[in-house]
C-alpha cells in the first residue's frame, strides 16, 4: 500500500497553479519534497492534509481519500510538523503535553517525556521564550508521541543547528525502521534529504519534474567536465543541463546510458542534479 497518493491534482491561485501533480510514497519509505520558494511544496502538503481542496484530482493518505469523512479518524495516525510551530505562547512543554494527551487517543506520555529529555527542552519555560530551534524540536516531539504511522514534515529541520539536525534525522530514520511507518519531508537543505530519503520528488513552478528513487537518480546521472567541443559531440538527448566554465570549458549533467563508457564522469549530488535540471528547463 502507498502511504500517500496524489493523482492529477490541480490547484490554481491566480497566476500560480499546482499542475497535474501525481505522486505516490510507498509505505515504509521516506520521500523528500524539494523545490524553490513558491514551487508549491507547502500547497502540496496542505492539499494532502485536506486543509485545501483541489480544483481537480484526488488525494489519499494511508488508503483513505482526504475529502471523505473517514479521514478525520485517519488524522490520528499522521504526525504533522509545519514550518512554524504553533502552541499557546503562555504554555510550557509540560502543559502542552497535558493538552495533547486529551487530544490524541494514542498519546504516549513516556515517549513525549523522553523526547523532551533527548532534545534538552526545558519543561517549565513558556513557549513564547523558546528559540525557533526549540519550537521546532517541541513540534517534532509532539508529532512523534501519538504513535503516528506517517510523518508529514514541512521544513521541520529549519532553524536547527547541524548537530541537532543530525540527531533529528537519526530519529526520523529510527521511526521508519517499522515497515508501516512513512515520511514525507520538504526541506531547503538538500544535503539532509540526500542522507535521509529513499525517494526524491522535485517540484518546480508548480510542476513535478521528477519523483525517483534517490540511489537510481544518482546512479543514472553523471557530471561531465571538459571543452565546449567535447560537449557538442554528445547526443542532445544525453545532456540534461549544462553551464559554461572559465576558458571555454563546460560542465554538464548527462545520462550515463547515453554517453560513451570511456568518458570520465563524476558522481553528482542530488543538489547538483536539481540545479542542472532547472538550468535545462530555463534554456528550453
Amino acid at each position: 500500500m502507498n502511504a500517500i497518493e496524489l493523482n492529477h491534482i490541480h490547484k490554481s491561485f491566480g497566476s500560480f497553479a499546482v499542475q497535474d501533480l501525481s505522486l505516490a510514497v510507498p509505505s515504509g519509505t521516506i520521500c523528500g519534497l524539494v523545490g524553490e520558494n513558491g514551487a508549491g511544496k507547502s500547497t502540496t502538503i496542505r492539499l494532502l492534509m485536506g486543509a485545501l481542496r483541489p480544483d481537480s484530482g484526488t488525494a489519499a493518505v494511508l488508503g483513505t481519500d482526504v475529502s471523505s469523512p473517514a479521514f478525520t479518524a485517519v488524522k490520528e495516525d499522521v504526525g504533522v510538523v509545519l514550518d512554524e510551530a504553533y502552541f499557546p505562547e503562555t504554555l510550557n512543554a509540560l502543559q502542552v503535553g497535558k493538552i495533547l494527551a486529551s487530544t490524541y487517543r494514542q498519546w504516549e506520555p513516556s515517549a513525549y517525556d523522553g523526547y523532551l529529555n533527548r532534545f534538552g527542552l526545558p519543561e517549565k519555560k513558556p513557549f513564547k521564550d523558546f528559540s525557533r530551534g526549540m519550537k521546532m524540536k517541541l513540534a517534532i516531539a509532539a508529532a512523534l508521541s501519538h504513535r503516528p504511522k506517517l510523518l508529514v514534515l514541512d521544513e521541520a529541520t529549519s532553524g536547527l543547528d547541524p548537530i541537532v539536525r543530525d540527531e533529528v534525522l537519526e530519529i526520523f530514520n529510527e521511526f521508519t525502521r517499522e515497515e508501516d511507518h512513512s515520511i514525507l519531508i520538504s526541506s531547503h537543505i538538500v544535503s539532509d534529504l540526500e542522507k535521509l530519503c529513499d525517494y526524491i520528488a522535485f517540484l518546480h513552478q508548480g510542476r513535478l519534474l521528477f519523483c525517483e528513487e534517490k540511489d537510481r537518480l544518482v546512479e543514472d546521472c553523471g557530471v561531465f567536465t571538459g571543452t565546449a567541443e567535447q560537449a557538442e559531440s554528445l547526443l542532445p538527448e544525453a545532456v540534461i543541463g549544462r553551464e559554461a566554465k572559465d576558458y571555454g570549458g563546460v560542465r554538464a549533467l548527462v545520462r550515463r546510458s547515453l554517453v560513451p563508457e570511456s568518458l570520465a564522469l563524476e558522481r553528482p549530488t542530488v543538489e547538483e542534479i536539481i540545479l542542472f535540471i532547472v538550468k535545462g528547463e530555463e534554456t528550453r
